[in-house]
């Protein structure tokens, strides 16, 4: 997910009869956060990075892997973003990599954090700077609890047997 700055007012659905605006930044400067959320168990992780590339998403994949334990098998649904399926990326031992089929969001349980991160943290602010932008980010992922992830990325096609 991207966070950034954009600066003026901009319409917004609203009421008939009402003519609302938001605050819409002009200036651009981005975070990006890496996320990965268990939807049975509400475990999740996250990195926030300046870009997106192979580098941060091996950063990533190390990351999952060690909080997972290296008795504990993990799939992790992606999407075919670059650094998803880059020839670099080392994926560890105990990842599964379950591509899904490329232009389709509504099929990744992760996209629905995101629009609920955005709609409820990080959408209509103004952000002074890069640091703000950042813990902006942090904050956000860090009001979700347990219970919300499993909620919020919880999909049929995801739950198995056992």
């Amino acid at each position: 997910m991207r966070i950034g700055q954009q600066g003026t007012l901009t319409n917004v659905w609203a009421p008939k009869g009402s003519r609302p605006t938001a605050v819409k930044q002009t200036e651009y400067d981005w975070v990006y956060i890496f996320g990965a959320v268990n939807p049975v168990n509400g475990k999740s992780s996250a990195v926030i990075t300046p870009t997106v590339n192979t580098d941060y998403m091996n950063h990533h994949l190390r990351f999952i892997s060690e909080e997972a334990g290296k008795d504990v098998h993990v799939v992790l649904v992606l999407d075919q973003a670059g650094w998803h399926i880059a020839k670099q990326l080392v994926v560890p031992k105990n990842i599964s990599l379950l591509h899904l089929p490329a232009y389709s969001p509504e099929l990744n349980p992760i996209e629905r954090l995101w629009a609920y991160m955005k709609s409820h943290y990080l959408s209509n602010r103004i952000y002074k700077n890069y640091e703000e932008i950042f813990n902006a980010g942090t904050v956000a992922w860090n009001n979700i609890t347990s219970e919300m992830f499993c909620s919020i990325c919880n999909t049929e096609w995801t739950k198995h047997e056992n």
